[in-house]
């Protein structure tokens, strides 16, 4: 088990700190690594990620169940560029910012 979520975080790292960062364009809402994770997390708990998660950086926290929906999160996200900015004005409003 230990190694499946070494790979799952190695793949989480690889779509939010590579992948979508470098997928961006100017018209996407966010373009930095951890405003990527910042969407996915969120998504994920439904909530401020870190409102559920106690330990840094919360990628190590996360279960391997936790870390296959992250994944694909994100993935949805590299699909369908839409997915981006319909994501992040949710977690927005999660953080009352929007």
């Amino acid at each position: 088990m230990l190694e499946d979520t070494t790979a799952l975080r190695r793949q989480y790292r690889e779509l939010t700190g590579e992948r979508l960062p470098a997928q961006a364009t100017p018209a996407w809402p966010v373009r930095a690594d951890h405003c990527f994770q910042r969407i996915v997390l969120d998504t994920l708990f439904g909530d401020v990620w870190y409102d559920h998660v106690a330990d840094r950086p919360a990628v190590e926290s996360l279960t391997a169940d936790q870390l296959r929906a992250a994944i694909a999160i994100a993935e949805s996200m590299l699909d369908d560029p839409d997915r981006v900015a319909e994501l992040n004005r949710a977690s927005l409003r999660y953080r009352d910012e929007l």
